[in-house]
């Protein structure tokens, strides 16, 4: 193997480790807590996690297989049934993005009617959309021999493996990527930057509150006064930044990807097979980027960790103690 190849290689185990890691302890707070189940976000919040494990054990490793012997990996219908399940899961992974955008969105710009207009039921309609969604275009992909292994991306993924339908399989292509990736893109810009904009208003309305407050008390210590500015600031960029996240480790993560599928449907631009790599790693890369973006830098999810990291830890602590008990029980004697 070539020194990029082996990079290729490590950054793929490096990716399937950490998604692992990060979507189970995603799943243990879900188990653990009952506050997170009772929310209604973490409808979408299981599915992505359930989708991204999904992924991780079925397609990454393949995908791997597929770099190192540069070949397909098993039979031509295991690569057709690997396939079928990456288009599922990675077009229920962004949809499930886009439903959370939305989630979001009602939640921050109608807080007094959320609860009545978002209920465990009507996630369960957006959910049941998604996975229509997601089972129509890889069950017609299937079904039409457009699954297949491509050895640009060294995986078994959408792919016109006949040659003979060149001109339906790029309508296919451009229309399933249009209405998953570009939709699905679209519809966290407008919600996030919605969210955005009422987040910022409500700063400033805090921000003038506080600047009253500050000019009323006159013998306030200059530290104090400059520590309320500085929260200000940091008050601002903190929603910048996590809209920021959102949005932003979509694009880098999946536009590459997507654009190299659109680029390779005109025969005469080259694509080097290292790069195509490089973008299969990328989409991977946020089934391991999710679990830290929508759930485990949440503060209810930092508490839950470490919940179960205490009581995790008390048993053993515990039988220490215990162990020492006779030895401090001898010396008090003595």
């Amino acid at each position: 193997m070539a020194a990029v190849e082996v990079l290729l290689f490590v950054l793929m185990l490096v990716i399937i480790v950490v998604s692992l890691l990060s979507n189970g302890v995603v799943l243990i707070c879900f188990l653990y807590n009952p506050q997170i189940r009772k929310q209604v976000p973490c409808v979408f919040t299981l599915n992505l996690t359930f989708c991204n494990l999904l992924l991780t054990v079925s397609n990454m490793p393949l995908t791997l297989v597929g770099l190192v012997n540069k070949a397909q990996p098993g039979s031509d219908t295991f690569c057709q049934l690997v396939g079928f399940s990456e288009t599922f899961l990675t077009t229920n992974s962004m949809l499930s993005m886009a439903a959370l955008s939305i989630d979001r969105w009602i939640a921050v710009v109608f807080p007094l009617r959320y609860h009545s207009r978002i209920r465990h039921r009507d996630a369960a309609l957006v959910l049941g959309y998604t996975w229509i969604h997601s089972m129509s275009f890889s069950t017609a992909a299937a079904c039409l021999s457009w699954v297949g292994y491509r050895p640009l991306y060294a995986s078994c993924t959408l792919s016109d493996v006949t040659d003979n339908s060149q001109t339906p399989f790029v309508v296919f292509t451009v229309v399933f990527h249009s209405l998953t990736f570009l939709l699905s893109f679209l519809v966290l810009c407008v919600t996030y930057l919605k969210v955005l904009k009422v987040a910022r208003f409500h700063c400033r309305r805090i921000d003038v509150i506080t600047m009253q407050t500050l000019v009323l008390l006159v013998d306030i210590h200059p530290s104090v006064r400059e520590r309320c500015l500085e929260e200000q600031k940091r008050r601002r960029q903190r929603a910048t930044r996590k809209i920021s996240t959102f949005i932003g480790t979509f694009m880098v993560c999946f536009a590459p990807y997507v654009i190299t599928r659109i680029v390779e449907l005109f025969p005469s631009v080259p694509i080097d097979h290292r790069w195509g790599v490089v973008s299969k790693c990328l989409a991977y890369s946020k089934a391991a980027c999710d679990p830290f973006v929508y759930s485990l830098l949440r503060n209810q999810y930092k508490k839950t960790c470490g919940d179960i990291i205490n009581r995790l830890l008390k048993p053993s602590s515990m039988n220490s103690m215990f162990r020492l008990m006779p030895g401090v029980v001898l010396l008090s004697k003595g």
